[in-house]
């Protein structure tokens, strides 16, 4: 198993910036894809990005529309999302995903969960 542990959340003015961090512990990260998801209030979970387990492709949700980048650092069995240029919409738990396999674009197929780490965006 692996145990996934987000970090990074917090509250920020529309327009900032928040960078989340998933820190793995239990296995290496290199033989799974990493996926970040979100819940806001009332809604259901909804996907927001993936990466390869290379990190040379990714898998984004159409909303964030260049705004968030995700990556990862296999030595350091870590992943990131970098959120620019934020807004209300944003605002949501953000949950740290990880599948075993290479297949990047099964975004409903997930493995293992973070707790999550909790993003306010105000006006």
């Amino acid at each position: 198993q692996v145990q996934l542990v987000e970090s990074g959340g917090g509250l920020v003015q529309a327009g900032g910036s928040l960078r989340l961090t998933c820190a793995a512990s239990g296995r290496p990260l290199s033989t799974y894809v990493m996926g970040w998801f979100r819940q806001a209030p009332g809604k259901e979970r909804e996907f927001v990005a993936a990466v390869s387990l290379s990190g040379s492709t990714t898998d984004k949700a159409n909303f964030v529309k260049g705004r968030f980048t995700i990556s990862r650092d296999n030595a350091k069995n870590t992943v990131y999302l970098q959120m620019n240029a934020l807004t209300p919409e944003d605002t949501a738990v953000y949950y740290c995903a990880a599948r075993r396999g290479s297949n990047l674009y099964s975004r409903l197929q997930y493995d293992y969960w973070g707790q999550g780490t909790q993003v306010t965006v105000s006006s």
